[in-house]
């Protein structure tokens, strides 16, 4: 098992877990997900039909789940590493981090913030999901059509419990003090051209009067989509392409009403300035 922690901006970074095969038998609950996945493969090779509009949109909402619910979900739950580590051994996980992108003192705080800020919302969504899947017990009834409302609700409240199972499973890890970051060379040589990149800010509104309205702690993006490929070779992780992608889309679309307001206060400001002189 092995933690990367991914800056994507200035002040925001998402951790992803890359671990080995823990149990020797799969689950049920990883069987079932694993059926899920072969059903949905199969659906998106159809040329037409309901189940290529199905798989259409069903990407789309998958995008808009939040990147740090994404890789929560990625670190596996506690009871399942208890079930093949029950020794009480001291070893260590390794958390990959670029040093020059993210202090090593703040790693840790960094983790515990991801662990800890959205478990209350993984909490109430999915008992939410699990109390409304059974009403959509109706739509069953309809021939020939897949009772979607129901798998959607089965699907969210899964995710939900895999996010939280996977922050306690951090929080598990910081609190028995069992984490060891680690700057890796290769993720720092990565890192100073994004950081570089990043100062220049070639989507910066090209206004000097917005600069000085500007902190020097102003978020921007470190990363863009295409960066999620290498940062994955890197790492060996090749599935953090699409998690490198979504993460930097979200942020991207957050971060354009932050502008946006700079932009007006500055407006606003420099209106006020005009009119008292």
């Amino acid at each position: 098992m092995r933690l990367f922690l991914v800056p994507i901006s200035k002040k925001r970074a998402f951790v992803y877990c890359r671990s080995t095969k823990l149990l020797k038998k799969d689950s049920y609950l990883d069987r079932i997900t694993a059926k899920a996945a072969e059903t949905w493969g199969k659906w998106e090779q159809a040329d037409r039909g309901w189940k290529k509009s199905l798989v259409s949109y069903g990407h789309r909402v998958l995008q808009r789940i939040p990147y740090e619910e994404w890789g929560l979900k990625s670190i596996p739950p506690l009871n399942a590493q208890r079930q093949v580590d029950q020794s009480g051994t001291k070893q260590k996980v390794e958390v990959a981090f670029p040093g020059n992108a993210i202090k090593q003192d703040k790693v840790l705080g960094t983790l515990r913030k991801l662990a800890t800020e959205r478990q209350d919302l993984h909490r109430r969504r999915m008992w939410w999901s699990i109390i409304l899947a059974p009403l959509t017990a109706p739509v069953a009834l309809i021939p020939l059509v897949p009772n979607i409302p129901f798998f959607y609700l089965a699907y969210r409240g899964w995710s939900h419990w895999r996010a939280l199972s996977g922050s306690k499973h951090l929080v598990f890890l910081l609190d028995k003090d069992l984490l060891e970051p680690r700057s890796l060379s290769t993720l720092e040589h990565f890192y100073s051209r994004r950081l570089i990149h990043a100062e220049k800010d070639p989507q910066r509104n090209d206004n000097p009067a917005i600069v000085l309205q500007e902190t020097e702690d102003e978020e921007k993006l470190l990363l863009q989509e295409s960066d999620g490929r290498e940062l994955g070779k890197i790492l060996a992780a090749p599935e953090l392409q699409i998690e490198v992608e979504r993460a930097v889309v979200q942020i991207r679309h957050s971060l354009s009403p932050e502008r946006e307001s700079i932009k007006k206060k500055h407006d606003l400001d420099h209106s006020k300035e005009t009119h008292s002189s």
